[in-house]
């Protein structure tokens, strides 16, 4: 099942799945025991930075070779692709999805950037993703600029785009206080277009209502800086307390630390 045909049956049933990003092979591991351990697909996402770190062909290679490893089912998406380049580098790699994050461009040229990228996936079957609206990224102002449904609407009805993130309330990183979902008007942007809803900023977004927005159209929930953060956290406090220099030793209980988040993500949604 492609990835694609996923997300349309999470649509159509009510329900979502968890995308991850991993940043190395431990937090892939903790990803990857946490969907075996709750039986549950999942989206392994990799960003620019991640994949300038480990190297395009390290990181898919890395993914695919630890799904059926682990037996899960799994799709492997660029995350915020900033421009068609990398996008391109990405499927000629054998990504299953790519996000082309043009959202911080004038609506126009949001759409013709998204177009050009659904039809240069269409040639390798591959998943789309789309940003519309303000979903403030590290260090920029948390604002309340929401995605409109008739914006949303017009967006993906001219670009063809098989998911778009939504701003509804969240931000990327962690807030600073807690956010509030404007679930009214992601009802209203769900009744009006196909394409699969996706929530990012999902680090730090209560379970009640991570449940409410997957209950009203949010198919693809994103995670990333709470996998960082644990897995920072776990080590930091580990190596304050110990002598010991053998990574193999070290590292199994902050990949621990990392399942357990993500299980407990698994069973929010």
């Amino acid at each position: 099942m492609t990835l694609t045909q996923y997300l349309q049956h999470c649509s159509a049933s009510g329900k979502a799945i968890l995308a991850v990003n991993f940043y190395n092979f431990e937090t892939l591991k903790g990803l990857l025991m946490a969907a075996k351990e709750a039986d549950s697909p999942l989206i392994l996402q990799l960003s620019e930075s991640t994949l300038q770190y480990l190297g395009i062909p390290s990181a898919i290679d890395m993914a695919r070779v630890a799904l059926k490893q682990f037996d899960v089912q799994g799709w492997i998406h660029l995350d915020h692709g900033s421009n068609v380049e990398i996008v391109r580098k990405c499927l000629d790699a054998g990504f299953d999805s790519v996000m082309i994050d043009a959202s911080e461009q004038p609506f126009t040229e949001n759409i013709r950037i998204t177009t050009e990228v659904v039809k240069l996936a269409a040639a390798y079957g591959a998943n789309v993703e789309a940003e519309l609206g303000y979903i403030p990224k590290l260090g920029q102002d948390q604002k309340p600029e929401f995605t409109q449904p008739a914006d949303a609407k017009h967006f993906v009805e001219a670009t063809g785009v098989n998911a778009l993130a939504v701003a509804i309330g969240t931000a990327h990183g962690f807030y600073k206080s807690t956010p509030h979902l404007r679930i009214d008007l992601l009802k209203d942007i769900h009744a009006v277009t196909p394409a699969a809803l996706v929530l990012h900023g999902g680090s730090g977004v209560p379970d009640d209502q991570l449940k409410q927005a997957v209950l009203n159209g949010i198919t693809k929930v994103n995670l990333a800086t709470e996998t960082k953060n644990i897995f920072m956290k776990t080590l930091q406090q580990l190596l304050a307390n110990t002598d010991e220099i053998d990574l193999r030793k070290v590292f199994p209980k902050a990949i621990d630390a990392v399942t357990q988040l993500v299980v407990n993500k698994l069973n929010a949604i």
